[in-house]
C-alpha cells in the first residue's frame, strides 16, 4: 500500500447519504465457511436490492476471512484492487513424519520469492503456468503429537494476488516427497482491507443483516459504519488534483493536459495509474494512466460521472 492518501475519505463519507454510499461503496465482508464468494455477492444483491455486486479476489467455499465486495457502480473498481497482495493463515497436513526444519528449508529454497504456479484443475482461469511472488511463507506452530499419517503445521503466507494457496501447499508436499494438503485457511488481509482494520472493520453476515434491517426501519447508523466509500481507491494510487471548473469535461472521459493539473507535475514520476480528484479534494473524477503525448499527461481508464 502507498502512503496515506491526501484525500480525507471519512470527510467524503460524511458528505454522502447512505443511499449514495450503497451506490458507490464497498463492504469488507467476513466470508464464512460454506458459501462461495459468488454466493455472498448474490446474498448482498438480493438483500440490499443491488444491480451488481463484485468481490475482490475469490475465496474457495471452505475458506474464510476478508472478502471485500463492491456495490453497484463501485464494481467498476474491481480490476484495480485484484492484483494487490493477500495474507493468509492456515493449517496444513504433511502426509508423512517430517521435521519442521526440513519443511522450512524447502520453503526457503523453493517457495519464497518468485515462483511458477499452475492453477488447479478446478479453477475459473485458463490452466497455464504463471509467475507469482511469495513475500512471506512461515511456519508458526507444529502439532506436538504426530498423527498416524504425518504432522500438522500452522502457517502464514503473504503472496501476490492470484496465488492459489491450496496449490502452494500441494506443491510443497511434492517437493518434500511426502504429500501435503490444506486443512483450513483464513484470509486476514486483501490489499488495503484487513480483519483488524479499526476504521473499516470486517463485517459478518449476521451483523450486516441486522444493520440492514435497522436501516429499513429508519436507523442507518450501523449500516453507515460498515459502508466504505468507493473513493477508498485513493489509498492505493497516487493522487492528482485538477482544476475544479474543468470537472464536467473530465467526466466525459477527455484526456488531462498539463495546464489542467493543480498538482506539482514534477511529483508525477509514477508510470502507472493515478486517482484524479478536484482541487478541493471533494470530487472523485476517476482513475487515469500516466502518458507522455505532447501536452497530455493523463488518459482515463475509468471516470466517475455523476448520475443525473
Amino acid at each position: 500500500m502507498i502512503e496515506k492518501s491526501i484525500i480525507d475519505i471519512e470527510e467524503i463519507k460524511k458528505s454522502k447519504t447512505t443511499e449514495e454510499l450503497i451506490e458507490f461503496g464497498i463492504l469488507n465482508m467476513d466470508k464464512p465457511s460454506g458459501p462461495t464468494s459468488f454466493g455472498v455477492d448474490d446474498y448482498l444483491k438480493k438483500t440490499i436490492g443491488l444491480r451488481k455486486a463484485s468481490h475482490f479476489g475469490t475465496l474457495d467455499p471452505k475458506v474464510t476471512g476478508v472478502l471485500p465486495i463492491a456495490l453497484n457502480r463501485a464494481c467498476k473498481l474491481t480490476g484495480f484492487f485484484l492484483s494487490h497482495d493477500k495474507t493468509y493463515v492456515g493449517v496444513m497436513e504433511v502426509h508423512k513424519k517430517v521435521k519442521r526444519e526440513d519443511v522450512e528449508k524447502i520453503i526457503e529454497e523453493k517457495f519464497t520469492g518468485k515462483i511458477t504456479q499452475l492453477p488447479p484443475v478446478k479453477s475459473r482461469v485458463k490452466r497455464q503456468e504463471r509467475e507469482r511472488e511469495i513475500h512471506l511463507f512461515e511456519i508458526i506452530e507444529e502439532s506436538e503429537k504426530e498423527n498416524e499419517r504425518g504432522k500438522i503445521f500452522l502457517f502464514r503466507t503473504k503472496c501476490e494476488g492470484g496465488t492459489y494457496v491450496r496449490k502452494l501447499i500441494h506443491d510443497l508436499g511434492l517437493a518434500l516427497n511426502t504429500g501435503a494438503h490444506m486443512l483450513e485457511l483464513r484470509r486476514t488481509h486483501a490489499g488495503i482491507f484487513s480483519e483488524t482494520d479499526k476504521e473499516y472493520p470486517i463485517v459478518n453476515l449476521y451483523d450486516f443483516e441486522k444493520a440492514f434491517n435497522n436501516y429499513k426501519k429508519g436507523n442507518d447508523g450501523e449500516l453507515r459504519a460498515m459502508l466504505i466509500p468507493g473513493e477508498i481507491v485513493a489509498n492505493i494510487f497516487p493522487i492528482v488534483l485538477v482544476k475544479n471548473e474543468l470537472i464536467e469535461k473530465f467526466y466525459t472521459g477527455k484526456p488531462i493536459y498539463e495546464n489542467d493539473v493543480k498538482s506539482d507535475l514534477k511529483q508525477m514520476t509514477h508510470e502507472g495509474k493515478y486517482c484524479v480528484f478536484s482541487e478541493d479534494k471533494k470530487s472523485f473524477v476517476g482513475i487515469y494512466k500516466r502518458v507522455y503525448e505532447d501536452d497530455i499527461v493523463l488518459r482515463a481508464d475509468f471516470v466517475m460521472a455523476p448520475i443525473k
